[in-house]
């Protein structure tokens, strides 16, 4: 899990939205959207487009992302300010063996600070496990307020994406 709260003048400022507008894409886009669709576990709006760049990058196990995507956003508004979280029941990384001994995935480890078991053991797993949930949280973010601000398909139109405005 990952939480932040998200102030008035980050909101404002960064990205150009309030919190309720993006509260209430949250509970359209995710919650009710996903009800509809008819899913039972992935309330969000795009965990694994992020888990799976991760994984890739960082010789993690690609077979996983099913279960390590699972999971969901929330929301709230207080005051003027947003508070956000993300919950992962079943992110499934590991710092050793396997595909993180490649060059460039022990790299990627490595510059994170999380290649190897960690003292105590399993401590660079976890701490990787936050980082992929911080990293989620903010990907969740900047989509939520990119829905709301009615700005993701200029932003496909105009970054190259075949599609007209």
């Amino acid at each position: 899990m990952a939480e932040a709260l998200i102030k008035k003048d980050v909101i404002k400022n960064v990205l150009r939205s309030n919190a309720q507008l993006i509260h209430d894409i949250n509970l359209r886009k995710n919650w009710l959207g996903t009800a509809r669709a008819g899913s039972l576990s992935q309330f969000n709006a795009h965990f694994a487009n992020i888990v799976t760049a991760i994984f890739i990058a960082t010789g993690q196990d690609v077979a996983q992302v099913v279960e390590s995507s699972s999971g969901y956003t929330w929301t709230e508004v207080r005051g003027e300010d947003l508070y956000i979280s993300v919950t992962l029941p079943s992110l499934e990384v590991g710092t050793v063996g396997g595909g993180t001994r490649l060059p460039t995935q022990k790299e990627a480890l490595s510059i994170m600070g999380v290649y190897g078991s960690g003292n105590p053991p399993s401590s660079n797993a976890k701490k990787f496990a936050e980082i992929i949930a911080s990293t989620v949280l903010s990907g969740e973010l900047n989509l939520l307020a990119a829905l709301a601000n009615r700005e993701l398909g200029k932003a496909h139109a105009r970054l190259g994406r075949a599609m007209k405005v």
